[in-house]
Order: C-alpha cells, then sequence, then structure tokens
C-alpha cells in the first residue's frame, strides 16, 4: 500500500491539533454534532445531486481505494513481458498460450489472449485503446464526486454558521451565553473548511493520481504485447518500454 494519502491527512489533523493547543485551546470543543451532521451530510447530499446516483453509490469504494491502492510499479509489467518475449521469440507465439493464463494483470492477459487468438495488430491496438479510455472517463467521474465536495464543503458550513449566529440572536437577553454560541456557530465553518481541504480535494487529486499512473502501466501492456506479436527482441522490447517510464521510478526499482 502506499501511504501518502493516510501519513498526508493524519499529518494535516495533528498539525491543525498542535496548532489549537499551542494558542491554549481545547481540540474538544470543536467536536459539536450538530455542524459535524450538517457538513459532512449536507456536503454529500448536494455532491449527491449535482451527479448521477450510481455515481454516489460507490463512493465509499472510492475512498477505500484513495486511501488504500496499493504501489503501482511499471517496473513489474515490462519484467513480465520481457519474459513471455523471450518465449515467443523462440517458440511461437501459441507457446504463450497457457503461460498468458497465469498474468495477473487482466489487461495485459488479454490484450495476450486477443494477440495470440491471431488479431491484426492494428485491432489489437484498437482495443486495447479504448479500454483505456474508458477507464480514464470511468476513473474522472469518481474523482468529480469529490472535486464536487470539496467545492461545496465551505458553502455547506457557512449556512451551518449563519444558522448558529440566527441562533445566538435568539438568545441577546443572555450575555453570558453569547460567547460560547458565537464559538459555536463558527465550528460549522471550521468543519466545512477543513474537510474541503484535507479529505476531499487531496482525495480528488489522489483518485486522479491513481487513474494517472493505472493508465500508464496499462498503455506499457499495450506496447509490450504489440512487441510480442511483432516479434520483436526481447532486449529491445525491454529497452523500449523501460524507456516509457520516468527516470525516477526505475531508480526506486534499482534501489
Amino acid at each position: 500500500m502506499d501511504p501518502a494519502s493516510l501519513a498526508g491527512m493524519g499529518l494535516a489533523l495533528v498539525a491543525i491539533v498542535v496548532s489549537m493547543i499551542m494558542e491554549g485551546g481545547d481540540p474538544m470543543s470543536i467536536i459539536l454534532l450538530p455542524p459535524i451532521i450538517l457538513v459532512f451530510l449536507g456536503t454529500f447530499g448536494v455532491a449527491m445531486a449535482s451527479g448521477m446516483m450510481k455515481d454516489a453509490v460507490g463512493v465509499i469504494g472510492l475512498m477505500k481505494r484513495a486511501m488504500l491502492s496499493p504501489k503501482i510499479e511499471g517496473g513489474a509489467v515490462i519484467d513480465v513481458v520481457v519474459k513471455l518475449a523471450d518465449r515467443a521469440r523462440r517458440e511461437g507465439l501459441l507457446a504463450l498460450e497457457d503461460e498468458a493464463k497465469k498474468v495477473e494483470d487482466p489487461f495485459l492477459r488479454k490484450g495476450l489472449e486477443l494477440a495470440i487468438d491471431g488479431t491484426d495488430s492494428d485491432e489489437v491496438r484498437e482495443i486495447l485503446e479504448a479500454e483505456i479510455d474508458t477507464k480514464r472517463k470511468h476513473d474522472k467521474v469518481g474523482a468529480k464526486i469529490f472535486t464536487d465536495m470539496g467545492g461545496f464543503a465551505p458553502t455547506i458550513g457557512i449556512i451551518g454558521t449563519v444558522l448558529g449566529l440566527v441562533h445566538v440572536l435568539e438568545n441577546l437577553a443572555d450575555p453570558s451565553q453569547l460567547g460560547h454560541l458565537i464559538a459555536g456557530a463558527f465550528v460549522a465553518t471550521l468543519f466545512g473548511v477543513m474537510t474541503a481541504n484535507v479529505f476531499w480535494l487531496p482525495m480528488a487529486n489522489r483518485l486522479k493520481r491513481i487513474s494517472e499512473l493505472e493508465c500508464e502501466q496499462m498503455m506499457l501492456a499495450l506496447e509490450g504485447v504489440l512487441a510480442i506479436q511483432a516479434g520483436s527482441n526481447p532486449r529491445l522490447v525491454a529497452r523500449k518500454l523501460r524507456s516509457l517510464v520516468p527516470a525516477s521510478a526505475e531508480q526506486d526499482k534499482a534501489a
């Protein structure tokens, strides 16, 4: 698992809590149920209203994907492709029929099956590129709901603050309660801004980044399949595919 999201969000929350304590505040003073309910449910509600029901239903799964996504390494795909290219060059493409069934990457396995079945290379490229484009569109929709939540949350927080200030005005006759009521009113704005910038927008950007890396890996698999189908030299296949991987990723793997 790549811990960037969990570590980053945790660090941001720690910074908020520590700064509040250093200023003499009590972190528990902002744990108020009404503004929390308003901000979280209200934000999700308006984000759901701005899309389709099927987009909102999978939000929990998208959160897990953003927080717990495994590391994505193109080098692993390259190793598999080079191994298959070597065997295909020595024994022929049909020799990969049993080997293809053992490939863990479903996209690479699909490409190999198309090539082994004798599908024309142009058609293989067209089919696989269409699948990559479809994935990009699907992932874009998944990231959009969190982008929307990041945009709506601060406004929902302001609505909560206005509601709290209305309650303050109703109690002007009791000055002893005003300080507590005003502070409570602004908690909604705090949660609105905080959730937008600590949770929702980072999750949206994280999903976009994961999609980008996965699509790059799929492009590696596509080029690898076409190289295997063409009977290219395994060393040239490795060199070509590694040229498509950022140098930093190759250095991390070597380390």
